[in-house]
């Protein structure tokens, strides 16, 4: 799947991609010809951004709305695709695709913890969507697709921090059609859907749409030994059906009842090494000789992943819903809407830990070890109506989430050769400087053994097999109330106030075992002064006979070290047999007030303030530090509270939308600025992930759009957008990881990561006729982004540099829309760029400062040009 680009930094013209579902859809719709009195320009474009139809250029929220035909055009199959058509907004994938994140405006939650709610949230048929992981996929017939930035506590069911994408599929209709397509493409895609819409009866519809969709990988894996079979990665199967029912008893009373299921079995996700360290000679030995982690030189985009262990991903999302809108007669001009869904979703996928042929660590990708899944009930009502000066809106919210995950860290016949030479020599090594004014030398032979005589276990004994086995299990409930109304105080001037009172309950019951009862860590931590001095004795002839100080100033340093690398999370047994219970609430009241002017029919100006707000939560993962406390520096004492505090945002809008060329070109543009308090930050470091408050980010800068249908060349339209985010964690940051040596140092005062300053994105579509019976169309969208970050660590090795990515289509139909046969491609122009960038897990060992030469980087690639063809049937 593709990101989408634009060609050069000089994006001086952006296009905001608005336009209504109704009145799009209903222009392309095959069957029907658009009503004559159908208004025509772009300035009568109704969004639903505040649960109620109104024009675009009216309502005082920075919003793209992007409709169905757009997004065909653009490729669009998924929220990952999205990309090209929204400046500001980013979305990333890692070691599956069910870990997949959204950002916008620079602003997201970051890392691969499940624990941690979404700063973006995604909500598809009204139905919000726990984690942005859960609502990527083979999303079906779109009618159309509202990115709102900023957060919208008072309008969505559930809190936001950063934004919303909102997601409408195809309703029914009682025009009895039929749709199909046929698909084929490089790496041996072939796809296959249809779509059948129908009445029953006067009173009631329905349609449903099913999909199959497959593609061989696009990254070659070098297996080494294996027992991994499968030479590439990346592919892709997707089975996707979906069903919806409508009926309307009455005139003022319908039933939208809605049915899903999809499924992926894939191989996903293995990553490529950026920047080889010191660390490559020693997993090329123990792997048995041969390559088997990518050499110094090699370049990235070659794509050659190397991993001896498979990456299996099996993927499971259904859900059911009920929508319910009722205009009751004793509520004049009142619509009540209640949306009750229940979803399940589960992901299961292995993994190679360590990334390279070695059989260092890894994950089965079995229900038993590698498990995630969430249920998941939700209750929405609202109470909508209007006056004559006020349009106003009542809701209520409840879901009930429970959260399943169950994880697992084996540990291959090739993890201990492979550490404990990787230590050894660090160590040893690092002692040969202290001791040369006494005249001493270390023996470097066999520094192999080391570990094993640190633990005084029988070499090949201290760790293999079943290392970590833990469950998760929490249950989320929140409750809300909410308000959002606009008073139109005169003709010219709006002004909206919405309110929300959230309560988040959220339980976490957590299991920790050590199967294989990590030998070499329980008995290293008997007595580690004592066993490291032994084995330093032992190596270092003339050891005991240095003074005590000497000698206990060396031990200091070096078993505290030592003790660390025998006792990686997965390795230690402090772990072993612990429960833990966790409870946290939250009651917190969030809110926005906006006032909108309308000079003239051309112009409305707005200024909005908003407090947003993101619930807390727990770190599903091993965490341990040197005094038991999640702030707490490295250590190997488990910490038994994993909580992170909620997450807060002030933000401020003054936006212009603008109508010109009498309804035909709209320019919009947007000052924003967000400031952060307790910024839930999820960072890889080497060996496990740590959850991070930063008391402050704040993102400023300026949204520009344009859409623009020119009445001199008929059946072209340009949209496009333009963005300046100025995205930076603030200057003082608490806690040893934040200064030097801690590995989060870089990150006081710099620009976030997956944060660019500039991004701009754009699509072209020209339409025309041939003849009296065909008609041909071409789009061409892109998007180009500035320079970024893409490790939450900061490190220079993981900079992106400024890229564009562009998509292009072309079709040849017949006029009246029964068929088209299209051309496509996604990255037209064969772009590298990395999606993230992360540390070599037990390949970063040094300080982290650019040039370390031990420490080995990765990264998760974006995906190469795709092309091909499409064959689109319509009744």
């Amino acid at each position: 799947m593709v990101v989408a680009k634009l060609q050069h930094r000089t994006l001086a013209l952006a296009v905001f991609a608005a336009l209504s579902a109704n009145a799009y859809a209903q222009q392309q719709a095959p069957a029907a010809e658009p009503k004559p009195e159908e208004a025509t320009t772009l300035a009568t474009m109704t969004v639903t951004a505040q649960k109620r139809e109104e024009a675009l250029q009216d309502v005082p929220i920075a919003v793209t709305a992007l409709p169905e035909q757009l997004l065909q055009d653009t490729g669009v199959r998924d929220i990952k695709d999205l990309q090209v058509l929204v400046p500001g907004m980013t979305v990333t994938s890692t070691q599956s695709e069910a870990i997949t994140t959204a950002r916008i405006r620079g602003i997201g939650t970051v890392g691969d913890n499940v624990g941690l709610e979404s700063s973006v949230g995604v909500v598809i048929d009204g139905v919000y969507r726990p984690r942005n992981s859960v609502g990527f996929g083979d999303l079906g017939q779109l009618e159309r697709i509202e990115v709102l930035k900023g957060p919208q506590g008072t309008v969505f069911g559930k809190n936001t921090s950063a934004g919303v994408i909102n997601v409408v599929t195809r309703r029914p209709s009682y025009t009895q059609s039929a749709e199909g397509e046929v698909t084929a493409g490089n790496y041996n895609a072939m796809g296959i859907a249809g779509s059948y819409n129908d009445a029953l009866g006067d009173r009631a519809a329905f349609n449903i749409y099913a999909a199959k969709r497959k593609r061989d990988g696009w990254m070659d894996v070098r297996t080494g030994n294996g027992p991994r079979t499968e030479t590439d990665d990346y592919d892709q199967n997707f089975h996707t059906l979906r069903g919806k029912l409508l009926l309307e008893p009455s005139d003022t009373f319908e039933i939208l009842l809605s049915a899903d299921y999809t499924s992926r079995e894939e191989n996903c996700c293995t990553a490529v090494q950026t920047t080889v360290g010191g660390t490559a000679p020693v997993i090329n030995a123990v792997a048995g000789g041969g390559k088997a982690i990518a050499a110094p030189g090699d370049d990235p985009f070659d794509r050659v992943a190397y991993s001896n262990r498979p990456t299996t991903q099996d993927i499971k999302d259904k859900g059911i819903s009920a929508e319910i809108n009722w205009e009751p007669e004793a509520l004049s001009g009142a619509t009540f809407t209640s949306i009750t869904a229940f979803r399940d979703w589960q992901a299961i996928n292995g993994l190679d830990y360590d990334f390279t042929t070695a059989d260092i660590l890894y994950r089965v990708a079995d229900e038993d070890e590698s498990f995630t899944g969430f249920e998941t009930f939700s209750q929405e009502f609202r109470l909508t109506g209007s006056t004559d000066k006020i349009d106003w809106m009542f809701g209520a919210f409840y879901s009930d989430e429970d959260l399943k995950r169950t994880e697992t860290y084996r540990i291959g016949p090739a993890y201990e050769p492979y550490l404990s030479s990787l230590v050894g020599n660090m160590v040893l090594g690092g002692l040969a400087q202290q001791l040369a004014p006494f005249g001493l030398t270390v023996d470097m032979s066999n520094p192999a053994l080391f570990l094993s005589q640190v633990s005084g276990q029988p070499y090949g004994t201290n760790f293999a097999g079943l290392g970590a086995l833990d469950h998760y299990k929490q249950n989320a409930k929140s409750t809300a109330l909410f308000t959002n109304n606009t008073w139109h105080a005169t003709d010219a001037f709006d002004l909206t106030l919405g309110l929300r009172y959230t309560q988040e309950k959220k339980k976490l019951d957590s299991v920790y075992s050590n199967p294989n009862g990590s030998i070499g860590c329980g008995a290293t931590l008997a007595n580690p002064a004592a066993r490291v001095g032994g084995a330093l004795a032992a190596r270092i002839p003339g050891f005991a006979m240095l003074p005590a100080q000497v000698q206990a100033q060396i031990l200091g340093a070096v078993a505290p070290q030592v003790a660390g690398y025998m006792c990686l999370p997965w390795a230690n047994a402090l772990h072993n047999g612990r429960s833990t219970q966790q409870e946290r609430e939250e009651k917190e009241w969030s809110g926005t007030i906006k006032g909108a002017y309308r000079w003239n029919e051309h112009v409305m100006t707005y200024a909005s303030a908003a407090r947003g707000y993101k619930g807390g939560g727990f770190n599903l993962d091993r965490v341990q530090s040197s005094n038991r406390l999640s702030s707490g520096g490295a250590g190997i004492f488990p910490v038994n509270d994993t909580s992170f505090p909620g997450e807060f945002v002030d933000s401020y809008e003054l936006g212009a939308k603008t109508t010109w060329a009498e309804g035909n070109l709209l320019l919009n543009a947007t000052l924003f600025h967000q400031k952060y308090e307790d910024f839930q930050l999820n960072s890889f470091l080497g060996t496990s992930f740590v959850v991070r408050s930063i008391p402050e980010v704040v993102s400023q800068g300026v949204d520009t759009e344009i859409l623009w249908q020119p009445k001199s060349v008929q059946g072209l339209m340009l949209q496009g957008g333009l963005m300046y985010a100025d995205t930076q964690y603030g200057d003082n940051i608490p806690g040893g990881d934040f200064t030097y040596p801690g590995q989060l140092y870089k990150l006081p005062g710099a620009q976030m990561s997956f944060a660019p300053k500039w991004s701009g994105s754009a699509s072209v579509t020209y339409e025309w006729d041939m003849g009296s019976t065909l008609m041909g169309r071409f789009n061409i969208g892109g998007k180009y982004m500035s320079e970024y970050n893409t490790g939450s660590d900061l490190d220079a090795e993981k900079m992106q540099d400024a890229y564009t990515v562009f998509n292009a289509r072309f079709g040849l139909g017949s006029q009246n829309g029964r068929w088209m046969l299209e051309l496509w491609a996604n990255n037209l122009t064969d772009e590298d760029y990395v999606q993230v960038g992360f540390d070599g897990p037990l390949q970063a060992v040094g300080t982290s400062r650019p040039g370390d030469p031990l420490n080995t980087y990765n990264a998760f690639l974006g995906a190469p040009r795709m092309y091909g063809m499409t064959l689109r049937l319509r009744y």
